[in-house]
């Protein structure tokens, strides 16, 4: 959420900088409830004074042993506490409406983020790995899946419906060594503590990194009393573990990872990605979170990337890094840089992670502070995260530029000791 002193100090700034991302501030509204909360305030100020200079005048009243003008004091203050009631009901109303227009606006977009309308306009910043030379036509990952047996869309389809897939043999090992191999990478070289973390989410947490309410038709929420909603990332319930907390200086940073199913209903993406493994209802992520003082957001934005870079550079998949232009940010995002890997069936590069930085737009919106040793005030700290990978599109890319020309797929070295011997992966196998 954005600062409502920043709103209200400098609406124009704010105006031009959400206009890079194509939104529009409702001013007229934002005027409206600002100068209702002002006139509230004022008035709330004034019959707080009043009520107190009546509460001390009972007193006096009282020992000069004027019962009856005590008394009529003592209506005129209950009087007052009436008013008063009715007055911080219209101001907490107010106010709740200037929180829920500030909950539907985004963050803003750092410096650093190119003007842009669409994909197109992302900007290429590095590239690493060189595509391989094919000596046949390399077949997608859907051939590849079909060909060894174990990659089964007709089954999913059967027990849940379109945008599943069942893997099973060698397809289903290669995937969760994917997953391992993350993990340990992240754990063992990179530092991060690992959280395993539940799926379902409260409406809460949703919010608190800034899913909901705009995003409530990309995800599932389950029927009965409690709301749940299934989990469109892990950033959800591992950013929320700091959700409302005070955090000791010396706790900072933090760095978690957690490997966790992801759901989303994809709305209005119907007809995008629909053969394969691309765009799923539930799919696998290994996700990283940072929460981070302000000071060091930056230097930890870069970090993160390289991070997730590395698994690619570990499974010597050839990618590029893409900084997204101001209409391509995800909602919560100041700066996001997407890494993208190479698919040979595809002839192109397609998004495989997303790194962002979220400044304190996350952290104002869950409530999560720190206090500086000595320092009178708290200080909101600053969240980020990314994919490091994305399970799924990791798998595509390895079928896809690991194959060989009689349907084999070689397993990556730094896969082959989660893979109980299998070197490659062959119908049947």
């Amino acid at each position: 959420m954005l600062d409502p002193k920043l709103i209200r100090s400098d609406l124009d700034a704010v105006v031009a900088a959400l206009g890079r991302r194509g939104f529009v501030v409702d001013q007229a509204r934002l005027g409206e409830l600002e100068a209702q909360r002002r006139s509230l305030q004022a008035a709330l100020e004034t019959l707080q004074a009043e009520r107190n200079s009546r509460s001390k005048a009972i007193g006096a009243l009282m020992k000069q042993g004027d019962q009856a003008a005590a008394e009529a004091a003592k209506a005129d203050v209950g009087r007052l506490k009436a008013e008063l009631d009715a007055v911080e009901a219209q101001h907490r109303e107010v106010a709740e409406a200037f929180e829920a227009l500030l909950l539907q606006m985004p963050n803003l977009p750092a410096e650093a983020v190119p003007d842009g309308r669409e994909e197109s306009d992302n900007v290429e910043v590095g590239r690493w790995g060189t595509p391989r030379q094919f000596a046949f036509a390399p077949r997608d990952h859907v051939d590849l899946g079909h060909s060894l047996g174990g990659m089964d869309f007709e089954a999913a389809t059967k027990l849940t419906g379109s945008r599943f897939v069942v893997l099973s043999g060698g397809l289903a090992r290669l995937h969760r060594a994917l997953a391992q191999y993350m993990l340990d990478l992240h754990t063992g070289s990179h530092g991060y503590e690992e959280v395993n973390v539940p799926v379902l989410v409260n409406s809460d947490s949703m919010q608190g990194t800034g899913q909901l309410p705009k995003f409530a038709e990309d995800s599932f929420q389950l029927t009965g009393e409690a709301g749940y909603w299934l989990a469109p990332t892990a950033e959800v319930p591992v950013t929320n573990l700091v959700r409302g907390a005070l955090l000791a200086e010396e706790s900072l940073p933090r760095a978690f990872v957690a490997h966790t199913l992801c759901f989303r209903s994809e709305a209005g993406s119907y007809g995008k990605d629909t053969r394969g493994m691309i765009r799923q209802h539930q799919f696998e992520k290994v996700e990283l979170v940072h929460v981070t003082r302000p000071e060091d957001s930056w230097a930890t934005f870069e970090a993160l990337v390289g991070h997730a870079e590395a698994v690619l550079q570990g499974l010597e998949l050839p990618y590029r890094k893409m900084l997204l232009c101001s209409r391509d940010l995800g909602f919560s995002s100041a700066q996001t840089i997407d890494l993208e890997v190479w698919l040979p069936a595809q002839d192109c590069y397609r998004e495989i992670s997303s790194c962002s930085n979220f400044l304190d737009f996350q952290a104002r919106r869950m409530g999560t502070r720190f206090k500086e040793a000595g320092a009178k005030q708290t200080t909101l700290v600053h969240t980020l995260n990314g994919s490091g990978l994305a399970i799924g599109r990791t798998l595509v890319a390895v079928l896809e530029n690991y194959q060989e020309a009689d349907g084999r797929v070689r397993i990556p070295e730094v896969l082959k000791p989660y893979m109980g011997g299998l070197e490659v992966l062959k119908a049947g196998a």
